[in-house]
């Protein structure tokens, strides 16, 4: 499912810039940082720190490690990116300029699938709500096995009583 993008005032690296010098202690924006954000909302999917790195360093970005998990850290504070707990590795992806969804993990391939349930969010709103309780956000991931390695699952088996 390919999720529609919702309109922002402010563009990801604005956003950042913005967050960065309105801290308790300005920060700079960096150029590495620059280099990242730019990097990390050129596309849309489901990282983690290694895979990002990796992928920086293919397209001549240099970006030292300590610098991806911290700005990945502040990325996360400033609301840019959400993480997603999906197993031995911390996941991100764009929390900004997207709409609220959930995921499907497979336990077996690790493919995540998107989804929106419109019926859910306001399930969700309406409880809040009953028990006086300002929601800020959620996060739904249900684990299971696609339908992929489900198939293949089947397959061996019956192979194996053969």
């Amino acid at each position: 499912m390919s999720l529609p993008s919702v309109a922002v005032s402010q563009s990801p690296e604005e956003k950042f810039r913005e967050f960065l010098s309105s801290r308790p202690r300005p920060q700079r924006f960096t150029e590495q940082q620059r280099d990242m954000v730019r990097y990390i909302f050129k596309k849309h999917n489901h990282f983690d720190a290694d895979q990002l790195i990796d992928e920086m360093k293919l397209e001549g970005l240099q970006v030292s490690r300590a610098t991806v998990y911290r700005t990945l850290n502040k990325l996360v504070d400033a609301g840019l990116l959400r993480r997603l707990d999906l197993g031995p590795r911390m996941y991100y992806e764009h929390d900004y300029g997207y709409p609220q969804h959930e995921h499907l993990y497979c336990v077996k391939c690790h493919k995540v699938t998107e989804f929106q349930i419109e019926a859910m969010e306001q399930s969700l709103r309406d409880v809040a709500q009953e028990n006086q309780f300002q929601l800020e956000g959620y996060s739904l991931i249900i684990r299971g096995i696609c339908s992929d390695c489900n198939r293949l699952r089947r397959t061996t088996r019956r192979l194996d009583l053969v």
